[in-house]
């Protein structure tokens, strides 16, 4: 069998036969152990529960209902078929130009309409994914580098690596300082790089933060832009988040810090987004590089031939994007729903003294359980991570695989399930660290005392989920809750 595994390989290219794609990480591999045995509350109710995938799934009646009154946005209706042929037949890259308007216009209500982007340099991709990978074949040759602050998203590293020959190379983030990206640690990394003789060719951040779930200050972006004009790199902003953010107004997206920049070079500033997080449509595969280089939209949208968005994909979102006031009240009910399961989650664990990073945006917290390891190495956080997924059975994402620097932390996704699952998740949680004497808790007054960064609070969840925050399908008064809790 290995000779004929080694046959194959010879025969196929290196591209195709190495390990680029980055399937040997914890990350893929908590996908692995729920695939071979998925929880469901009837048929499976002691499988593993799916809490490592970032899916929005709590606002998808919304979409029913804006579908529901809108039949004839789709070429697949007897309302819309008249239009079926002419969507059918379209094949321009540049895509219809009655969807880069309604996306370009979603961006922008997205970001409280506090900037606007013009619809001329939408270009289309496959996905986040593919959008990344536009971006780096235009900015990079094999073996340049992009500098990436930790933790950052896994996939990345598939991303932007596995078929372009581009390098990431980390920028360590510490707890100490709640990871923030600091002038110190960019420099550090870029001087580390030009030791090696590694040519930097850019900065990537993600802001929301994947997987911290929070946003970069003003100051923080103003940093950064400085940072990449002093060195003339790029900078790539993955804002897929930005729709996810649960507090008003507070978040800055990159177009507004610029915007106020008159010394800033636009050429060197790209964003990525999709409608994956904002809106939940993973599966519609709509990525967007947007970027404000002539030069790179023009070849970017040549590129995005090898991955275009459906044109009936773009015909029926065209349609419901550009209804304002669907847009408005999507992006107003998502924002209060993530926020009640967010505070739902969070207050669950800290009934058994978990804490998290504090945050607010994404779809996932970053949960602390450096106490629970034996040892401060990425061996332990290894040998507890397998115990939550074959004892606790839950699928998180271990810190390591997010090249986070310190054991012991976690990425948990909250948004990808129903309220009853997710209590099912928190009673397995808390059932472990009660049964567990040698996982004994701090006080909340300890916690407090030695990471002031941490969400604590130790109040009931009948107490804390005020009505207005609660889903419109919370469990939370059925006896099953009553008696988990």
């Amino acid at each position: 069998m290995e000779a004929s595994n080694n046959n194959n390989r010879s025969l196929l290219s290196k591209i195709a036969t190495n390990d680029g794609h980055g399937e040997k990480s914890p990350y893929f591999d908590g996908w692995k152990a729920y695939d071979a045995n998925p929880f469901h509350p009837q048929r499976n109710p002691d499988g593993v529960i799916q809490m490592g995938l970032a899916e929005n799934q709590l606002s998808f009646d919304l979409i029913q209902e804006w579908i529901e009154a809108n039949p004839n946005a789709s070429i697949c209706t007897r309302e819309g078929v008249s239009g079926f042929k002419e969507t059918a037949i379209f094949q321009d890259y540049h895509g219809l130009p009655e969807f880069r308007t309604a996306v370009a216009n979603f961006m922008n209500q997205v970001r409280g309409n506090r900037v606007k982007f013009d619809p001329d340099r939408i270009v289309m991709s496959g996905g986040a994914t593919g959008a990344h990978e536009t971006l780096a074949f235009c900015l990079a040759d094999p073996g340049e580098a992009f500098l990436v602050p930790t933790p950052y998203y896994p996939a990345f590293d598939r991303d932007l690596r596995w078929r372009t020959g581009v390098n990431l190379l980390p920028v360590v983030c510490e707890s100490s300082d709640n990871f923030k990206i600091t002038k110190e640690a960019l420099e550090t990394a870029y001087e580390k790089a030009n030791l090696a003789n590694v040519k930097v060719k850019g900065v990537l951040i993600t802001n929301p933060s994947n997987p911290l779930g929070t946003f970069l200050d003003r100051e923080t972006l103003k940093d950064v832009v400085n940072f990449i004009n002093d060195k003339s790199i790029h900078l790539v902003c993955d804002e897929i988040y930005a729709g996810t953010v649960t507090t008003g107004d507070e978040f800055v997206s990159i177009a507004e810090v610029i915007k106020d920049d008159p010394a800033c070079n636009l050429d060197l500033i790209h964003l990525v987004y999709s409608l994956s997080k904002d809106m939940g449509f993973p599966g519609f595969r709509v990525g967007i590089v947007y970027s404000y280089n002539d030069h790179v939209v023009s070849i970017a949208r040549k590129m995005s031939s090898f991955g275009l968005v459906s044109t009936q994909t773009q015909h029926m979102l065209a349609s419901m994007l550009s209804d304002d006031k669907f847009v408005e009240n999507f992006i107003s009910k998502s924002r209060i729903r993530l926020a009640c399961r967010h505070d739902m989650f969070t207050r669950g664990l800290a009934q058994v003294g978990i804490g998290s990073l504090e945050s607010n945006a994404g779809l996932f917290i970053w949960m602390d359980l450096r106490r629970f390891l034996k040892e401060p190495t990425f061996e332990s956080e290894m040998t507890f991570w397998r115990i939550i997924i074959n004892e606790i059975k839950l699928n998180v994402s271990p810190g390591q695989s997010f090249h986070c620097s310190e054991p012991g932390w976690f990425r948990v996704c909250f948004a990808n399930m129903d309220d009853e699952t997710t209590m099912v998740a928190l009673w397995r949680i808390k059932s472990f660290v009660r049964k567990n004497r040698n996982l004994e808790i701090k006080t909340k007054k300890q916690f407090w005392q030695n990471n002031q960064h941490l969400r604590l609070s130790s109040r009931r969840l009948d107490d804390i989920l005020t009505p207005h925050r609660m889903s419109p399908h919370s469990p939370l008064a059925s006896p099953l809750v009553r008696a988990q809790n």
